[in-house]
């Protein structure tokens, strides 16, 4: 009786720096379990790229240009479940991984991991489970135990709508309205109504102060 072979999980990778993604394709592909079907360098390539592809898996940066890890995530997740996300980040911050793991991420990993991790975390997403860098363990277990109390300034963001985050975050990247209205599909005059809510929820003054803020929560660096 001949052995059945098994279907590779099919991987899309989200990550700005090219020699990084090169680098870790190489270590994915090195699993015959696992096979990598896209490439994105940006947040709205990707969005794009995992509703053509539907991957059993993204890899996604948190520091991604157009849209950022986090809100890809959301985007992801809120188009459907069948594409697990692993956020791959230099940052192990309390704020970045609660704002992962709420807008649906599986997995969360430091990008100082162990080659192998990576590996771990695709099949434990794959197969419905969670994967997590030993650092961000201690955040996610103390945030289950209720034992970390979240500064009402980390639910800023909360503030805001998707689109708002859209926005917010090519402001910060000093793209134009017109720029962004052509981004988005919509009318300047709805980007400009985007922008003036932003600036009174955030009770932000200036479009310096909108980049400053920015930066502050990473969603731009």
């Amino acid at each position: 009786m001949e052995k059945k072979e098994l279907t590779p999980i099919t991987v899309l990778l989200v990550e700005d720096h090219t020699v990084v993604r090169k680098g870790i394709r190489r270590l994915l592909e090195d699993d015959p379990r696992i096979r990598v079907v896209g490439e994105a360098s940006n947040g709205r390539d990707a969005l794009s790229l995992a509703q053509r592809l539907k991957p059993d898996v993204a890899i996604v940066d948190v520091g991604l240009p157009g849209l950022n890890g986090i809100d890809l995530t959301h985007q992801l997740h809120s188009l459907s479940n069948r594409t697990a996300v692993v956020i791959l980040s230099m940052y192990g911050d309390p704020a970045y991984v609660r704002r992962a793991l709420q807008a649906g991420a599986k997995g969360y990993l430091l990008k100082d991991a162990e080659d192998q991790d990576l590996i771990k975390a695709v099949l434990a997403v794959q197969a419905g489970s969670s994967y997590f860098s030993p650092a961000v363990s201690r955040v996610v277990l103390d945030g289950f135990l209720g034992s970390v109390v979240v500064p009402e300034t980390e639910d800023e963001l909360a503030r805001l709508s998707d689109r708002e985050r859209e926005v917010l975050q090519l402001v910060a990247e000093g793209k134009s309205s017109k720029e962004i209205a052509q981004m988005l599909g919509l009318s300047v005059s709805t980007v400009e109504s985007h922008r003036k809510h932003i600036m009174d929820k955030l009770d932000l003054h200036n479009t310096a102060a909108v980049v400053r803020f920015a930066i502050r929560k990473g969603i731009v660096h």
